[in-house]
């Protein structure tokens, strides 16, 4: 009963002290977010993203300090013609020169000629752990610029891991900031025209950015236990804005009704603590939902996904925390002009409850009809799922508009060995190395006459054993780096196909199953695992494949307990459950029909990967569960309520549903305008996140609630329900005339 009576007793106080509500709220948010950066963020290493074998060879080769390293290359070609290699080769030593002057910089290697003599390029190491590289960049970047000024007739660029990282960095941040630009308003036009004021408009989107920077702080210090991926602004913002408006107009629509219903007769307090007692009840519970059906993102065993439940979670509990103490204070101060612009729109109001009646009006009446036509349209748009591919989309997906790619693709165009590498590490003893050597040699020649690979001759390595011959071209033989205490091994075996490419992707799978144990394999007692940008892609789908049907089932069984334990009643629980993965698998299969081929790239400017990024279907399941149960609960809680005054079941749904259908729809416009905000980013992978999230709220809000669910509850009846054994037996209203004791009559 505490919890029950938690979102009354909160608005009861809120509602007597508005003031303090307001003040308290404000500070809270300021020193959330101070914590935060007076802590700061505390960033995923490259240890927190290393899965399957891939991640074990990375981690043998670093406890032997032979680990990746950031490095970069400075490009020197000729603006027009032929390159002139006096001129090239005198701007790499001045480049060099100056390169380890900086601090940045752990050491420079030497020049190296491309085998066509058409470019020249400078290797660049950067201190610090590979994911820093980035960090180190700029003051780089500003001196190339300043020697290449001086070499009219070269192009003198810089690219490489590091370059590329900052470069999708600096994207990322625009494509944020043309997402505002294009959800706030819209955001502000759908509230208008839900509220008809621009002072009640301005309460949700003013309560969800300060849910977002509450959140954001919050992030920063939770990143000390759970650490960030890089992706957890990101959704603070995505998820922030939807549930941080849904959960405020939830609260804002029934106080609406109450107000509406008294007629003038209860006070601003009163009319709170009526909405407190139903709405208020509804947003713990799907908020609570949401967090426990996000938190099985846990499960998945990945940083990234930790990081993006980890921010879903902390944004949703904010924003409930403020709809349910700050709201009803301003609702206070705002009630009598609230009641006012009631007043002026109530045949507007009464317009808009027509045409959603219109929509209504097939599953009342044919409620077979559109139960089965509706369900066989969404099992339509599903059956393309069957067909999807999944891939770890890797730096040769990042969009071109990034200067540092678009030198990428002329390094690996006069580079070719540079595209991909495997990464073969063998860890043993030191009285077996001659012997670890020679088969590692005995590999590299197996590979040499593999069509699949590329000479091992230029790497990114800098070594001073390959120095000499790399740098006019010749081969240097395989690159075998040994440790210090000589107990392990790495051989660099070049391919000159992009990692997603199915040939390079063949090459993993032959130097695996086919060259290590046909070499290294027979050596017994050494320990052996590849890694490399094929590597590790492969194996974090591989991994992520793994671990999916663990996170599904643990989602469908949480969200069916969840419902279960709210309303009592297994129908319901299944009911919702099927629904969600109705709407999740349409979504998901037009997802693939979108983005897996070609025809809509001109059309949402994306270039395809031919299959869908790897995160993008477990993320879409566990986030539109959660999504999907505040539409849920809000529907069922209406009709709930129906049932306990005594209306019959199929009654009650056509006016529980009728009653919501107004606010689900205006708040899935929101989620929707946040979404689709997200189509018009460059990264692919946000792309389809976006769209894919878009649709299915689009989906669930319009087919699901407006068709599927009202004539599956018309046709369920009463069995839909627990035998009821009197007024408010369960579920989250409370009897009448019990939900707000202290209800004061405006005199």
């Amino acid at each position: 009963m505490g919890m029950r009576n938690l979102p009354t007793t909160a608005a009861r106080w809120s509602a007597r002290h508005p003031w303090r509500a307001i003040i308290s709220w404000i500070v809270l948010v300021v020193l959330c977010l101070g914590a935060g950066l007076a802590l700061g963020s505390n960033e995923a290493t490259t240890q927190d993203f290393r899965v399957g074998e891939a991640g074990r060879a990375e981690t043998v080769a670093e406890q032997a300090g032979m680990q990746r390293e950031p490095t970069d290359h400075i490009l020197i070609t000729a603006v027009h013609g032929s390159l002139a290699t006096s001129s090239a080769r005198q701007a790499a030593t001045d480049l060099a020169a100056a390169m380890r002057g900086l601090p940045e910089v752990n050491r420079v290697g030497a020049p190296v000629a491309s085998r066509d003599g058409t470019a020249l390029r400078v290797p660049v190491v950067l201190h610090g752990p590979e994911l820093e590289g980035k960090k180190n960049v700029v003051p780089l970047r500003a001196l190339t610029e300043k020697i290449a000024a001086g070499y009219p007739g070269l192009r003198i660029e810089q690219t490489g891991s590091p370059s590329i990282s900052q470069g999708v960095n600096d994207q990322r941040g625009e494509d944020l900031a043309l997402s505002e630009k294009i959800t706030f308003p819209v955001t502000v036009i759908t509230l208008l025209g839900v509220f008809g004021s621009i002072v009640m408009a301005a309460v949700p989107l003013m309560l969800a950015l300060s849910s977002i920077a509450a959140a954001l702080g919050l992030s920063m210090v939770v990143s000390h236990l759970v650490p960030d991926a890089g992706v957890g602004t990101n959704m603070i913002l995505l998820i922030g804005l939807a549930v941080g408006v849904d959960y405020t107009l939830f609260y804002l629509k029934r106080e609406r009704d109450e107000r509406a219903r008294a007629g003038g007769r209860l006070s601003s307090e009163a009319l709170v603590e009526l909405a407190a007692a139903t709405a208020g009840r509804t947003i713990v519970a799907s908020g609570l939902a949401v967090i426990v059906s996000t938190a099985t993102l846990y499960l998945a065993s990945d940083v990234i996904f930790s990081s993006l439940a980890t921010g879903t979670i902390l944004v949703v509990a904010v924003a409930m925390a403020s709809s349910l103490t700050v709201l009803p204070a301003l609702l206070v101060k705002l009630g009598r002009r609230a009641e006012r612009r009631a007043r002026k729109r109530a045949g507007r109001v009464r317009t808009d409850r027509q045409v959603l009646g219109r929509l209504l009006r097939p599953a009342q009446r044919y409620p077979v009809v559109t139960l089965v036509a509706s369900t066989l349209l969404m099992l339509g748009l599903a059956a393309p799922v069957l067909t999807i591919k999944l891939i770890d989309p890797g730096r040769d997906t990042f969009s071109r508009d990034i200067p540092a790619m678009q030198s990428y693709d002329r390094l690996t165009a006069a580079y070719p060995e540079l595209l991909v590498k495997h990464e073969v590490v063998v860890r043993s003893t030191a009285e077996r190395a001659p012997q670890i050597r020679q088969a590692l040699t005995e590999l590299a020649g197996r590979a040499q006459s593999d069509p699949l690979f590329a000479s091992t001759a230029a790497s990114n390595s800098t070594n001073s054993d390959t120095e000499k011959a790399t740098a006019t071209g010749r081969s240097a033989g395989p690159i075998i780096r040994v440790s210090a205490d000589g107990r392990t091994a790495v051989l660099e075996l070049a391919v000159p196909h992009p990692a997603q490419d199915a040939r390079a992707v063949a090459s993993l799978q032959r130097l695996r199953e086919s060259y290590i144990p046909a070499t290294i394999g027979k050596i017994s007692g050494a320990e052996t695992a590849v890694s490399g940008d094929v590597a590790r892609g492969q194996d974090y789908v591989r991994h992520e494949s793994g671990k999916l049907p663990l996170v599904i089932g643990s989602l469908l069984l949480l969200t069916f307990l969840m419902t279960l334990l709210v309303y009592r009643s297994a129908v319901i629980a299944g009911l919702g459950v099927l629904l969600n993965l109705l709407s999740a698998g349409a979504a998901l299969g037009v997802l693939v029909i979108v983005f897996q081929g070609t025809w809509a790239e001109g059309l949402l400017d994306f270039d395809s990967l031919g299959a869908i990024a790897s995160r993008v279907p477990l993320f879409l399941f566990v986030i539109l569960f959660g999504l999907s149960m505040d539409y849920q609960f809000f529907v069922i809680s209406r009709i709930k309520e129906a049932m306990d005054r005594g209306v019959p079941a199929r009654q009650a749904a056509v006016e529980g549903i009728g009653r919501s259908a107004q606010v689900v729809t205006s708040a899935a416009v929101v989620m929707v305008t946040v979404f689709a905000a997200f189509v018009f980013l460059h990264l692919t992978e946000m792309k389809q996140m976006g769209f894919c999230l878009a649709l299915a709220v689009l989906l669930d809000a319009f087919v699901i609630r407006l068709l599927i669910l009202p004539a599956a509850l018309r046709l369920l009846g009463d069995r839909a329900w627990p035998r009821r054994r009197g007024p408010g037996a369960a579920g989250l209203t409370s009897r009448p005339g019990a939900t707000a004791p202290s209800l004061e009559i405006v005199r």
